[in-house]
């Protein structure tokens, strides 16, 4: 059985820009990906940590991470399009946070990058997580 947890945002830090944005200038936003490993005698799984930035006129706007895991039975096998299932709901939950928070700040008409899961090799993850 896989469980997910709750996402936990560990980083928001927002800081209003000096100048607002003129007709057609956009914040430069990125996204990283981590996994990690996790191990436990009963149950195995990962957490998954996605951060985001978005810099305008050279300085930081927001800085935004948030992480959550899957708890995996020991003897259950992972394939890859689990694993690409698991990132992907991970991924949808941060753009939740994201897009609720953002309300209020300069962010608000603006989309998170998209995740693509191509950019990642998941092949790594996968034989972590199957390994016993």
């Amino acid at each position: 059985m896989i469980e997910q947890t709750n996402l936990v945002i560990s980083k928001w830090n927002y800081t209003q820009p000096v100048n607002p944005f003129e007709d057609g200038e956009q914040p430069t936003g990125t996204i990283n990906l981590e996994v990690m490993k996790k191990r436990a005698p009963t149950k195995k799984g990962i957490a998954c940590r996605f951060s985001c930035k978005f810099i305008f006129e050279e300085k930081v706007i927001l800085e935004y991470e948030a992480a959550d895991s899957y708890v995996i039975d020991l003897e259950d096998i992972i394939d890859i399009n689990e694993l690409q299932t698991m990132v992907g709901n991970s991924y949808n939950k941060f753009k939740e946070k994201f897009d609720f928070r953002k309300l209020g700040t300069v962010l608000q008409n603006q989309a998170m990058v998209p995740f693509n899961e191509k950019m990642y090799d998941l092949f790594p993850i996968l034989a972590l997580v199957n390994e016993t």
